[in-house]
């Protein structure tokens, strides 16, 4: 597992866990498949932002597998 900062990282169909903007002060994740990949830079500190095949928006907190 690693953490979802950098975008060469994560990959459309990777199983991920990110933080919806409703859940940052909770830190409440949601798990998830990425549908596709929104953020642009190469680098965020604080995830790189992802939309879930579910339709969910969210920074990448964990990557799984």
């Amino acid at each position: 597992m690693t953490d979802g900062q950098n975008r060469a990282q994560i990959k459309s169909g990777q199983t991920v866990s990110i933080f919806l903007k409703k859940d940052q002060r909770t830190g409440a994740l949601t798990q998830g498949v990425v549908k596709t990949i929104l953020t642009k830079s190469p680098f965020h500190p604080h995830g790189i932002k992802v939309r879930l095949k579910n339709g969910l928006v969210g920074r990448v907190k964990v990557i799984h597998g």
